[in-house]
């Protein structure tokens, strides 16, 4: 098991942690991590885009001018794809884009990433993260002493004023141990957790 070290509020080394290999160190699989990023980014997509083809849209049923004798090109409607107003040729159509991956090919993505961040130092565990009210100032100036500036913070319960407190600052997002995912953890520069939820993250994943 690798150690890392554990910090406080004020930016101050307290002490370390020991984090689990089976999580924290495994061979990162690059391919489930994209499919697993892929997978979340297709499932939010509305789908619902939508065109007319020639047979939707209204008019054209006369045919515009006689098959032979006046020099031009045969047309049977005015709703052809070539003609202004005409249908769109193979035009999109409401559909859903999501698709599955096996709960294990989503656990193995997870632990690649939270390993990748491990490996790049982008790992920082909390003795603990509690305010006693709602105050963005007061996240801000954790963030400041911990040096960060775009960081995933992860916490074992719902504090509403830990989380009320991070809303307003654009490159911080909380969340919950059961909400943590691939896109989230590579999207954001830095990983950071508290104890407990470091202790219960290892719990749920073993």
């Amino acid at each position: 098991m690798a150690n890392v070290a554990v910090y406080n509020m004020e930016g101050n080394e307290v002490g370390t942690v020991e984090i689990s290999d089976a999580i924290f160190g495994v061979d990162v699989n690059e391919h489930l991590v994209h499919m697993a990023v892929l997978q979340q980014l297709a499932n939010k997509r509305q789908g619902t885009q939508k065109a007319k083809t020639r047979s939707e849209v209204r008019g054209g049923g006369r045919k515009p001018w006689r098959q032979k004798g006046t020099g031009h090109a045969r047309q049977g409607s005015t709703r052809a794809p070539q003609w202004r107003h005409g249908g769109v040729v193979f035009a999109p159509v409401p559909r859903d884009y999501s698709f599955k991956l096996n709960r294990k090919e989503k656990r193995v993505a997870l632990k690649s990433a939270l390993t990748s961040r491990v490996n790049e130092n982008k790992f920082i565990v909390l003795d603990e993260l509690k305010f006693d009210e709602i105050k963005t100032k007061k996240f801000v100036g954790v963030m400041n002493n911990l040096k960060l500036e775009k960081a995933l913070v992860v916490i074992n319960e719902m504090d509403m004023n830990v989380i009320r407190s991070a809303s307003n600052i654009p490159k911080v997002k909380t969340a919950q141990t059961n909400e943590i995912n691939v896109y989230d953890v590579l999207k954001y520069d830095t990983f950071v957790v508290t104890k407990d939820a470091l202790k219960t993250i290892e719990e749920v994943y073993a």
